[in-house]
């Protein structure tokens, strides 16, 4: 019994270790990933613009589904990590620019918008694809994981690789 407590008291001071660490990481945060692919612009638009097809080549979205449209702004709900995760076209300008932002409007432990920028690449009939994760976190071991253990950049170069892959090419990614 002695042993139990002793192990019970070590992970409850752990994560108070852990959520006061977290209290002082910001709560916001930015990170952008960069590859290049060797495809057209407009090719590479059609994908990352598919929200509804992203389940298909990003193994990390379950399921991505239009909802009806709000204040005049399209509406995705996707299911990621099981987390339920609604979002709002805020831009969208072929094939150069998308801007998506979760929404929070109900509540939220996390928040953010993702921004994806196409540029040709001027070496030879490719894609420059950059996406730009203005996010924040807020509960305090959250922000800790996130910081120390997952990274900023995880999902974001998640999604640039399974995006090269599904254009049969294998991308690493640029941090900025």
């Amino acid at each position: 019994m002695k042993w139990v407590l002793i192990i019970l008291g070590g992970f409850l001071g752990l994560f108070a270790l852990m959520a006061l660490i977290g209290a002082f990481v910001s709560r916001d945060h930015r990170a952008t990933s960069t590859v290049t692919v060797h495809q057209p612009p407009d090719s590479v638009w059609k994908v990352v613009r598919d929200l509804g097809g992203v389940p298909a080549w990003w193994p990390a979205i379950k399921e991505s589904v239009r909802q009806p449209d709000k204040n005049g702004q399209e509406i995705w709900r996707q299911k990621m990590s099981g987390w339920d995760v609604p979002l709002i076209v805020i831009e969208s300008v072929p094939p150069r620019r998308l801007v998506t932002q979760i929404d929070t409007s109900a509540g939220g432990a996390f928040g953010g918008t993702w921004t994806y920028e196409l540029v040709p690449d001027a070496g030879g009939g490719g894609t420059k694809i950059s996406v730009t994760e203005a996010g924040w976190i807020g509960n305090p071991i959250f922000r800790f994981l996130s910081r120390f253990v997952f990274g900023y950049y995880g999902t974001l170069d998640g999604y640039l690789k399974a995006l090269g892959k599904q254009f049969g090419e294998a991308v690493q990614p640029a941090h900025s």
